[in-house]
């Protein structure tokens, strides 16, 4: 039986190269792929793979946040995630947000297409490092993940997006295309955000997204107030 997958990476090289592997294998064949968050969520819509490789890091909306969009969608949908990083908050993360499997970028051929086995058959599957690291933090007593961002906890998890996005210059218009929502939808979300977290301007919720670890952006990144 050959599995569709969905590969998800703004890195063409990085597609070719998960690419080439499957091909190698009778077992996965890649049926479509994208190059951000917001065309991996359509893309599901419209062929449904059985398994979907999600780059962690993307445009518009990151690896974690597409995995959730996909699954408040789809919620039978299986997603591999895909890490340059092991630390421990960005597994623990991905695996809240619904992923079924957290596989560093530097493992080998074999290690990937296990991990894919093993989700297209409904299991779940971390990168040997990851487990061990996971294990010393289980067995050190404080296996929960420490708060990503301590400061916003009242927003919710569509804010969060909006929020990142306006902290790395995103205009109105451009977040509401990227997020699939009206504009005015998007400018009411920013007003409740400042009323939230206290701030008058889209500098102060910058500041506090740059803060509180939202986005890695110097604080110098460019505010867009349109």
């Amino acid at each position: 039986m050959s599995f569709d997958v969905l590969l998800v990476d703004d890195h063409k090289i990085m597609r070719d190269g998960i690419k080439a592997i499957l091909n190698r294998s009778d077992e996965f064949r890649v049926a479509c792929e994208a190059e951000s968050g917001p065309d991996a969520v359509q893309l599901c819509k419209k062929s449904k793979p059985d398994v979907i490789v999600m780059d962690i890091g993307l445009p518009g909306l990151n690896g974690i946040e597409a995995t959730t969009e996909i699954l408040r969608h789809f919620p039978e949908a299986k997603i591999v995630i895909l890490s340059m990083y092991d630390d421990e908050d960005s597994v623990v993360s991905a695996i809240r947000s619904g992923a079924r499997a957290f596989v560093l970028k530097k493992a080998s051929d074999n290690d990937l297409l296990d991990a894919l086995r093993t989700v297209a058959r409904g299991g779940s599957y971390l990168s040997p490092e990851v487990s061990n690291r996971l294990l010393t933090r289980i067995q050190r007593g404080d296996a929960e993940s420490k708060p990503a961002q301590p400061t916003l906890q009242g927003l919710s998890p569509r804010e969060r997006q909006v929020l990142r996005l306006v902290a790395e210059g995103k205009s109105s218009k451009e977040i509401a295309v990227l997020l699939d929502l009206g504009l005015q939808t998007v400018r009411s979300y920013r007003k409740t955000m400042m009323k939230k977290l206290g701030v008058n301007n889209v500098a102060g919720l910058t500041q506090l997204a740059l803060a509180a670890g939202l986005t890695h952006l110097s604080i110098e990144s460019k505010v867009n107030l349109s």
